[in-house]
C-alpha cells in the first residue's frame, strides 16, 4: 500500500507541471537545452510525475483513461535509470506538447474526489 494519499499524488503530479512550465516559461528550445540546471530541474519533476502516476490505483485511473499513466511511468523509469537516454529535444517536446494537456482531466479527477471516496 501507498504511503500517500491518491489525491496528493495527482496533486503531486499538477504541482509537477507548473513547476515545469514556471521553470521553462519563455525559453526557447536551444535555451532550454543549454541550460542544464532548467533541463535537470525538469528530469527531476518528471521523475515525480511518473512516480505518481504509478502510484495512482488502478481504480482511480479509470475516471481518465485517456491520460497516458503508463507512458509517464515509462518516462520515470528512463529518466531515472537509462538516464544516459535522455534526449533534450524529446523532453522539449513532451513539455511543450504533452504536459498541458494532462491538467484539465487531472483536475477533474480532483473535483470527483468526494464522489470517488464513497
Amino acid at each position: 500500500m501507498s504511503s500517500r494519499e491518491w489525491s496528493l499524488r495527482i496533486r503531486d503530479i499538477l504541482s509537477a507541471i507548473e513547476s515545469i512550465q514556471k521553470y521553462t516559461k519563455g525559453m526557447t528550445q536551444t535555451e532550454f537545452e543549454a541550460n542544464e540546471i532548467v533541463l535537470k530541474a525538469v528530469l527531476y519533476n518528471f521523475i515525480v510525475i511518473g512516480e505518481a502516476a504509478i502510484n495512482i490505483p488502478p481504480e482511480i485511473r479509470l475516471y481518465s483513461p485517456e491520460l497516458p499513466w503508463r507512458l509517464m511511468g515509462d518516462l520515470r523509469n528512463i529518466v531515472a535509470h537509462e538516464y544516459f537516454r535522455v534526449d533534450p529535444e524529446i523532453v522539449w517536446d513532451t513539455l511543450k506538447n504533452n504536459l498541458p494537456e494532462l491538467v484539465d482531466p487531472l483536475k477533474h479527477i480532483l473535483e470527483k474526489e468526494k464522489e470517488i471516496e464513497k
